[in-house]
């Protein structure tokens, strides 16, 4: 089923199914998805506004320009995309997984990212404005580019992921050295 242009509005998924197909330039508008199963779906352009997206299953799912605000979308197993290019504005993503999913230039932005795995992903160029990355997993990832800023409570091995070119501020070099166990004051 091919759906356009829809504006679907405080519907409540773990009720009902939303009809399986694609969908191309629709709103979801404070929409309840926790636990659902959206397989096989595809969301082409699609903006979800203030929906519970927790615990979805997206295997072979396509998320193509699709954005998310004010959304709660943690335990999400996003490597199980077909396809995933996609926006978050504060949104709450925590305990989800993006496991050698390739992101490049990916935009985060006042979003927080607990305990999110970012093992082997390809983050080349994207933006985490204003993130809160408190026990996320950087190991082997593609971080050449990445803006992180305005970003805190990360940890990033420099020696187990590629930095190159990336931008840190001077606040956030803790983040940086945390594995030496050192004590860095930021005293002005």
């Amino acid at each position: 089923m091919y759906t356009q242009d829809k504006i679907f509005e405080g519907e409540n998924y773990t009720e009902k199914v939303l009809t399986a197909g694609e969908y191309d330039g629709c709103s979801f508008n404070g929409c309840d998805f926790s636990g659902a199963d959206l397989s096989g779906y595809e969301f082409l352009d699609c903006v979800f506004n203030d929906c519970n997206l927790s615990l979805v299953k997206l295997h072979k799912t396509i998320l193509s320009d699709t954005s998310f605000v004010g959304c709660k979308i943690m335990g999400v197993h996003f490597e199980d995309c077909a396809s995933l290019s996609f926006s978050a504005e504060s949104c709450q993503l925590n305990h989800s997984s993006f496991y050698e999913a390739k992101l490049r230039k990916t935009s985060f932005r006042n979003t927080v990212l607990a305990e999110v795995d970012f093992t082997g992903c390809d983050l080349t160029g994207s933006v985490f404005d204003r993130c809160d990355l408190d026990k996320a997993l950087f190991e082997r990832t593609q971080l050449e580019k990445a803006d992180f800023r305005t970003a805190f409570n990360y940890a990033i091995d420099p020696e187990q992921n590629v930095v190159k070119k990336a931008k840190f501020s001077v606040f956030g070099l803790a983040g940086l050295l945390r594995k030496y166990n050192i004590d860095i004051e930021t005293t002005g």
